[in-house]
């Protein structure tokens, strides 16, 4: 990465970055574009206040958040963030995730996925990530399996969404699990 390039990592199709403040506009886009894909799944946020609520939050030393952006032209594809990091002797994050419904189905989410678990596993230190999935949400369950996470478990009522305590079920990966993986 040369000093002008405003991307963490880059792979064939895609690059990882993180959020800012310029982004507001084509991110709320995007979201409320891909309202129906997301649902019942996710809520990522749709307006300014909501966009600069959530860019706040990605500031907190446990949470860094990533965009994944198409290389020819600079849009975002999708966006992928790591909560709740620990360091010390658990190096641990979990991981939250969406596509938007432009790219969903084009593979630039398992490309930018890759990225960011190349970059969690060396740069930010980390040593897990877990992440936590609707048994229905077939399409992100696809994502994981295609990236080498392993279902650990499940965890009923684990998480609020949209006004219910949901069923979810738990993967994780570790850097071991991915070194020698093409990168």
């Amino acid at each position: 990465m040369t000093s002008n390039d405003r991307y963490l990592a880059r792979g064939p199709r895609v690059g990882i970055r993180h959020f800012t403040a310029a982004d507001r506009e084509e991110f709320t886009a995007r979201a409320r574009e891909s309202a129906e894909l997301h649902s019942p799944w996710l809520f990522p946020p749709t307006t300014d206040a909501a966009y600069d609520s959530y860019l706040l939050r990605l500031q907190e030393p446990q949470r860094e958040g990533f965009l994944i952006c198409e290389l020819a032209d600079g849009r975002i594809a999708g966006y992928l963030t790591v909560n709740n990091i620990v360091h010390g002797a658990f190096r641990c994050g979990a991981i939250g995730y969406g596509a938007f419904a432009h790219a969903a189905g084009r593979g630039l989410m398992s490309e930018g996925l890759r990225l960011v678990l190349h970059h969690a596993f060396t740069a930010m230190g980390l040593h897990r990530l877990e992440v936590n999935i609707q048994p229905a949400n077939e399409l992100s369950i696809a994502l994981v399996k295609r990236a080498g996470f392993r279902l650990e478990g499940f965890s009923p009522d684990f998480l609020f969404i949209d006004g219910a305590w949901r069923d979810h079920e738990r993967w994780a990966i570790t850097a071991e699990m991915v070194s020698g993986q093409a990168e």
